[in-house]
């Protein structure tokens, strides 16, 4: 649900701003490919990158992470 006045983060746009090789071989690949499952699965138990530098990338490019008041904390 996006908020008016605001664009939402797009999937994988940190991976492509810091070039992640993964994501440079997973852009060479046909989605839903064997080829491209098995080098996403890299990105599911094995992430080059970490979320400190994730939330930073967030924070120098202005996003916002929101959550709807009275939501539930896991």
């Amino acid at each position: 649900m996006a908020i008016e006045g605001y664009v939402e983060y797009q999937r994988r746009e940190f991976c492509k701003d810091v070039k992640c090789p993964v994501q440079l071989e997973l852009n060479a690949q046909e989605p839903g490919s064997e080829e491209h499952e098995r080098i996403r699965q890299t990105c599911r138990t094995d992430c080059k990158y970490t979320t400190w530098q994730f939330h930073h990338l967030l924070i120098d490019k202005g996003y916002l992470i929101v959550k709807p008041e009275g939501k539930a904390q896991d």
